[in-house]
């Protein structure tokens, strides 16, 4: 890292990206790399940021560096990837031959096979695996609140040494890992809620409290950790509960569920998966890397996941407005329905 104020290059300014973009601000000099909407949303409103413990930061429009091409990233010492999964491949040509061979990578995306692809196209960078295990919730306007609890895991390497103060310093701090494919592994599992929690069109509290959709979301994380067995992943543990266990805590009834899951609640009460706000703003959504992964890894060993295809069917399907809402038993049963005409 340069002695002086080191960059850092977002690259996706979407919800995650301002957020960590706008904290690492007290530390670094940051550049937003996003849509020409995002830069004038930012250029006439700036950022203000808040979480759950009561911290604020604002982030005046003269504040912000928004720009739209990746040259911005010629000289950054640090570039986190923020895009969503589908557009790695077309983000990974646009960094290539552009990100400095002595700066730092690391992919703050969900699904599993980001970082091999940025690494094919960096084959020079040092790229890392992260994970964000909390929700960011926009309100609206670069407003961005931070709705549940958890810190950032990057996976453990020497160059993440001069960076860890910085991150400290905004506020979040790096759980150094050496375990991403089972960490990552693990938050695919946990985001098989972000369709049912779309297709609810409810809070992820209101729709977490409702037994109907926890029993949709059982049927997909059991059928995930079937096809995950075939291929030797084990997933992490980043709740209090190990994995295999978590598909029994959802399946209880609504008031032993409350009672033992108030860590899981912990949420605030307007918040809503990425896969809601995508459907809301009209934007594709990035069910194919979540629910869709699934599918992709049993169809490489010859086995069908048709609970997780039929619910990236229906995401679909909302997409192009058609049947939006889902009351949760009726959801269920559609999913029955599909695992029986497997």
């Amino acid at each position: 890292m340069q002695a002086s104020r080191p960059v850092v290059a977002v690259f996706g300014a979407g919800s995650v990206g301002c957020f960590l973009g706008g904290w690492l601000g007290t530390c670094a000099r940051v550049r937003l790399i996003g849509r020409q909407r995002v830069c004038a949303m930012l250029s006439e409103h700036g950022l203000a940021l808040t979480d759950m413990q009561g911290r604020k930061r604002d982030c005046p429009p003269a504040s912000l560096e928004c720009v739209t091409g990746p040259d911005a990233v010629d000289d950054a010492d640090l570039v986190l990837v923020t895009v969503k999964s589908g557009d790695t491949a077309a983000a990974a040509r646009e960094l290539a031959g552009r990100v400095r061979p002595d700066a730092l990578v690391i992919s703050f995306q969900n699904g599993l096979r980001n970082v091999s692809t940025l690494r094919g196209h960096l084959p020079g960078c040092t790229v890392l695996a992260g994970m964000v295990p909390f929700q960011v919730f926009h309100r609206g306007l670069g407003r961005l609140h931070r709705a549940s609890a958890g810190e950032l895991m990057v996976e453990d390497h020497a160059a993440l040494a001069p960076w860890l103060a910085c991150f400290e310093h905004a506020g979040l701090p790096l759980e150094l890992r050496e375990d991403m494919p089972a960490v990552q592994t693990a938050k695919l599992l946990l985001n098989l809620n972000n369709a049912i929690n779309a297709l609810s069109d409810l809070p992820l509290r209101e729709e977490l409290a409702d037994r109907a959709y926890r029993r949709c979301l059982v049927l997909a994380q059991r059928e995930a950790m079937g096809i995950f067995r075939v291929h030797g992943l084990r997933p992490a543990r980043l709740t209090p509960l190990p994995a295999a266990w978590i598909p029994c805590l959802l399946a209880a009834p609504d008031a032993v569920f409350a009672l033992l899951a108030q860590r899981m609640l912990a949420i605030d009460p307007q918040a809503r998966s990425s896969t809601w706000e995508d459907l809301a703003a009209g934007r594709p959504t990035e069910v194919d890397w979540i629910n869709g992964e699934v599918v992709r890894l049993a169809t490489e060993h010859g086995l069908r996941a048709p609970v997780n295809a039929r619910l990236a069917e229906l995401v679909h399907r909302a997409e192009r407005d058609e049947q939006r809402i889902w009351r949760g038993e009726a959801l269920w049963r559609e999913l029955l329905a599909a695992r029986r005409e497997s």
